[in-house]
């Protein structure tokens, strides 16, 4: 998609079309095995559940159907790559009790939405997430249920409690609503536990939490907060929220105001963002850069500028996407130590209690590296807890893969470099077997870069 045709990915994800409720489906049965205890699973504290029995829980086969919403994917893979199919198993979606009405998914208007994904042949394992940027619950069906589904795992996603892009309105107090989307997905992964000790006859016995942008947030979180919950986590370009800054609230106004013709390329450069992401600065104009920072801004900070982004983000994709002229000028640093307070809710602090790896493109121009997981790295270090973390830089990697069919000689996908760094953390996690070293992944000059990225060769386990 080139920047000038078509909608932008973020716009798509914003005003994706409406589902109806699915009705429950019991699909030709494969094998004796085929969704047994279908009608006594029941996800604790859900008030409301559907199950179903498919053929296929991949987007292979979910396509078309009420049972993902490709809509929803826009942009986060890139055409041409790889995906497995053929998996059979039983989906529950549903909801839990939840005040906010944002999520217009199965025309339900109600948050606090998921999915559970249950296959026929299950490895033991149960994978949990939480939507990307402000979308759903079926947001990383593509890119990451696909595949873990494959593998045998049982999987469960969120859409955080609140989403689009007026979700800064659920709530009383300044910061609710992010502080929610951690709630929301601790809630699911205890009620999945239990769903799944139902179908299968035990708990998971290894539980893992990753995420892309925002889900990538919510895995650094969860493992610093709610270790006890889970194994390991791989987290995949996660923001990063810190009371003093670096945030995202110190890095956009930057790029807020370039985009409005104030700023220098220098100053884009000071607040973090790579050289030789120039390229990708035109499309993040149009699509990221002025609705991510009004957004935030009106979570954190609704005092600044009561007027923008005003009733509402806007009803129209120009007005959702469109910047506030007065965030061009927003100083973090010198606003009232209440929005510090606001931010200090959510606000990560590196002391993960599970073995965590991390990923980030060194072209991602909407949470560059630099003032993002570079920072992150260096507050697990400073933790004591570096011998739980491994981060990898993607050479050629950005914010979202779809930008890679636009500029495939500059780009390269990290979906392929994610896969392979989930087997490294299960590999760690069950074997004992340490990835590799933080490094730099280089963008091979051949060969299948869609679907390879080898991070390397692995350490032994160490003796004793």
């Amino acid at each position: 998609m080139r920047l000038s045709r078509g909608v932008p990915f973020v716009t798509a994800a914003l005003v994706a079309g409406v589902l109806s409720w699915p009705t429950p489906v019991v699909a030709k049965a494969v094998g004796e095995r085929h969704c047994p205890r279908l009608e006594r699973v029941r996800v604790p504290g859900a008030a409301s559940q559907q199950s179903a029995c498919l053929a296929d829980l991949t987007t292979t086969g979910l396509a078309g159907t009420p049972y993902t919403d490709m809509a929803d994917q826009a942009g986060l893979t890139a055409r041409g790559t790889r995906t497995p199919a053929g998996v059979p198993g039983m989906q529950i979606d549903g909801y839990f009790p939840d005040s906010s009405r944002f999520n217009a998914t199965h025309g339900l208007h109600h948050d606090a939405q998921f999915v559970i994904r249950l296959p026929d042949r299950w490895n033991g394992g149960l994978v949990v997430t939480g939507a990307p940027g402000t979308r759903r619950q079926y947001a990383t069906d593509t890119a990451i249920s696909d595949q873990v589904l494959a593998l045998g795992y049982a999987y469960a996603a969120t859409d955080k409690g609140n989403n689009g892009a007026d979700f800064y309105r659920d709530g009383t107090r300044p910061g609710d609503a992010v502080a929610e989307w951690n709630t929301r997905t601790t809630e699911l992964t205890r009620a999945a536990r239990k769903a799944v000790a139902q179908r299968y006859g035990h708990a998971p016995r290894r539980t893992y939490m990753t995420g892309i942008s925002n889900g990538g947030y919510l895995t650094r979180w969860q493992l610093e907060n709610h270790p006890e919950l889970y194994d390991g986590g791989v987290d995949w370009e996660g923001a990063l929220w810190t009371a003093d800054g670096p945030n995202l609230l110190t890095s956009l106004p930057t790029a807020v105001a370039h985009m409005l013709g104030g700023g220098r390329d220098e100053d884009l450069y000071a607040a973090g963002f790579a050289r030789g992401s120039e390229f990708l600065w035109p499309y993040h104009e149009q699509a990221y850069w002025g609705v991510t920072q009004k957004i935030y801004r009106a979570e954190f900070d609704p005092a600044y500028d009561a007027r923008c982004p005003g009733p509402s983000a806007g009803s129209t994709p120009e007005r959702i996407l469109a910047p506030c002229p007065s965030d061009a000028a927003y100083d973090y640093a010198s606003r009232p130590a209440a929005v510090r307070h606001a931010v200090a809710r959510v606000a990560l602090t590196g002391r993960i209690g599970r073995p965590l790896i991390t990923l980030h493109g060194d072209l991602d121009a909407l949470l560059p590296k630099a003032a993002d997981s570079d920072v992150y790295a260096r507050m697990v270090d400073a933790s004591g807890r570096g011998r739980l973390h491994r981060y990898f830089t993607i050479t050629g990697g950005t914010h979202v893969d779809g930008l890679y069919d636009t500029y495939p000689d500059r780009l390269r996908p990290i979906l392929p470099c994610y896969r392979s760094a989930f087997d490294a953390l299960v590999s760690w996690v069950e074997r004992g077997t340490r990835p590799p070293a933080d490094r730099t992944v280089d963008r091979p000059a051949n060969g299948d870069v869609l679907n390879s990225c080898a991070l390397s060769s692995p350490v032994a386990p160490a003796a004793g």
